[in-house]
């Protein structure tokens, strides 16, 4: 894929992303290449670390249940408290915070019951309760970025 159809394809697809059977298809014949390009690129994108992931925001709690979490965790034990945290299914992602509430990350699940049940098997796990803080009022962030 030459420069300007792989500049094309991370500025404009970032929204309004093709909501077909088949999108990748549609965004080929948009930028004049072929599928398998397409998707070989946004691969390629990934391992760069230029992309972390292909797919849409779904607005909180609009399907299923969500919430944020943090956790006071000691310095020496941050790196492996992450991992036994990422190691849940419901974990999206988790990161470092420099505050006295040091680990963030952000549970989803079917329903309440089951983040609430997440939340206690990571303390059973941890030996730390997390801080529960489900979404009181929600603030639309556009994560696009103009990148031409």
């Amino acid at each position: 894929m030459d420069a300007a159809a792989r500049a094309r394809l991370l500025n404009d697809y970032q929204r309004d992303f093709p909501l077909t059977s088949q999108p990748f298809l549609q965004i080929a014949a948009a930028l004049g290449t072929q599928e398998s390009q397409v998707l070989e690129e946004l691969r390629g994108l990934m391992v760069e670390g230029v992309l972390c992931r292909v797919g849409a925001v779904v607005r909180p709690n609009s399907i299923g249940a969500s919430t944020l979490a943090a956790m006071a965790v000691p310095p020496e034990r941050l790196e492996t408290v992450a991992a036994q945290v990422s190691a849940h299914a419901e974990v999206n992602h988790n990161y470092e915070r420099e505050h006295r509430l040091n680990l963030w990350f952000v549970v989803t699940a079917a329903d309440r019951a089951r983040i609430d049940a997440v939340l206690r098997a990571i303390e059973a796990e941890t030996g730390i309760a997390p801080l529960d803080l489900p979404l009181q009022r929600e603030y639309r962030i556009d994560l696009g970025f103009d990148l031409s």
